[in-house]
């Protein structure tokens, strides 16, 4: 009696081993089957493509868009792993890059980090507010929402000054497709603000400036004076002297940025006697009204750590370097040699990369 009754338990053991078995193998087939259509790749082009994932998109409809663009199979098991490993929780709006051979898996797991695509921008150093509006606004991920330097956006940033003019930190920018213009030049702002506060606590002792935009407006005169690292702070030390002894700055790109688009590449005696232009500094001493320029942080440094010396003039060489002189006597004869015999190929200075 006892051996015909271990066998209906040994049978009904086999038969469940039997299953577990038929279980193990259908789900590790199943398994094997999935990670194959997880690794199958998006695309096998050389070149790179670009999805755009919206904001508040449901997973379905991401992997719908991928199905209908690359020809995915099994879509609804690809949406159904996705739930499984909760992707669907953390899927980032944005725009990605699709590269070669990046599998199915790779790019939702991409999704989830927010490796968005990036571009970047570059405010070159010396250049105008306005300029660097165009720079900006001709980057098309970039979403245009500025009406030029005069916006009352940007007026309000920059309060109490009345010109956006020089408050820009010439730098490289990140940004991702739908960022605004306004945000990049938020964040060059308060780049600037940032670096400003930082050199002015470590400035020179004695400075006759007043206050951080007026080292930004003598800096933005630096700036336009050369682009010779070396020389930077000898010019503005030339500018600080000057002021000191209450001498005009008598400094050519001041008028020229007060001509503004009256100025044709030729600067003549008649646009040094405008008393008119508030940015002559060959009528008006003291500093200008504004900056004329985007200072770099060299620049800056330059206006708040000007070298020591004698020098109170300096003319172009033509090089793109300067001459300096401590009398005006020299300096006239410097003008004579530089000045009044040019080169073919003179310039005042070094050729900018804008």
């Amino acid at each position: 009696m006892m051996g015909k009754s271990r066998r209906p338990i040994k049978r009904w053991l086999a038969i469940v081993a039997l299953l577990c078995v038929s279980a193990t193998l259908f789900f590790g087939i199943g398994f094997a089957w999935l990670e194959r259509v997880l690794d199958t790749p998006l695309t096998d082009q050389e070149s790179f493509d670009t999805v755009e994932i919206p904001r508040g998109v449901s997973l379905q409809s991401v992997v719908t868009s991928l199905s209908n663009t690359y020809q995915l199979k099994y879509p609804r098991a690809i949406v159904a792993w996705a739930r499984w490993q909760q992707l669907d929780r953390s899927l980032k709006a944005g725009e990605y890059r699709v590269t070669s051979g990046m599998s199915v898996r790779q790019f939702m797991e991409m999704l989830t980090r927010g490796e968005v695509v990036t571009y970047q921008v570059t405010i070159p150093e010396g250049v105008t507010v306005e300029q660097a509006l165009a720079i900006i606004q001709a980057q098309e991920p970039l979403s245009i929402t500025l009406e030029g330097a005069s916006d009352p956006r940007l007026l309000a940033l920059v309060a109490p000054s009345v010109s956006v003019e020089g408050w820009l930190l010439p730098e490289t920018y990140q940004y991702v497709r739908g960022d605004t213009d306004l945000a990049i030049v938020q964040r060059a702002h308060h780049l600037m603000q940032q670096t400003l506060q930082s050199l002015w606590t470590s400035r020179q002792v004695d400075l006759p400036l007043n206050s951080m935009y007026e080292a930004l407006i003598l800096a933005s005169i630096v700036e336009r004076e050369t682009s010779v690292e070396v020389e930077r702070s000898t010019i503005a030390g030339v500018f600080i002297r000057r002021l000191k002894r209450n001498m005009r700055l008598q400094t050519d790109p001041t008028v020229i940025y007060g001509l503004g688009a009256d100025y044709d590449g030729n600067l003549t005696r008649r646009h040094l006697r405008d008393g008119s232009n508030a940015w002559n500094t060959y009528q008006h001493k003291g500093l200008p009204p504004t900056p004329i320029a985007l200072p770099g942080v060299d620049a800056i440094r330059a206006a708040m750590q000007p070298a020591e010396g004698a020098a109170l003039y300096f003319v172009a060489k033509g090089d793109g370097t300067h001459v300096f002189s401590e009398s005006l006597e020299e300096h006239n004869a410097n003008v004579r040699r530089y000045q009044l015999e040019r080169k073919v190929n003179y310039r005042s200075t070094p050729a900018r990369d804008s």
